[in-house]
């Protein structure tokens, strides 16, 4: 017999996910622009928090979806 979840029980865990694949993305972005400072090629850097942006932004719409899809 499966154990239904309440809403704000679904809504907490998919915080905590979120905030896991946020901290990916951000992580991403603080190396790129450590290897602006530690004077790496500047593009590398740029590259870097670009990919770091889309990450953050692909993780959150497929969540999103995914949230929206269960309820």
């Amino acid at each position: 017999m499966k154990r239904r979840l309440t809403p704000s029980e679904e809504f907490e865990i998919m915080k905590i996910v979120l905030d896991k694949f946020l901290w990916l993305g951000v992580v991403i972005m603080i190396f790129g622009l450590y290897n602006i400072f530690i004077g790496a090629a500047l593009s590398s850097g740029i590259t870097l928090i670009i990919v770091g942006a889309i990450l953050l932004i692909l993780f959150l719409l497929i969540i999103i979806k995914e949230y929206e899809i269960i309820r």
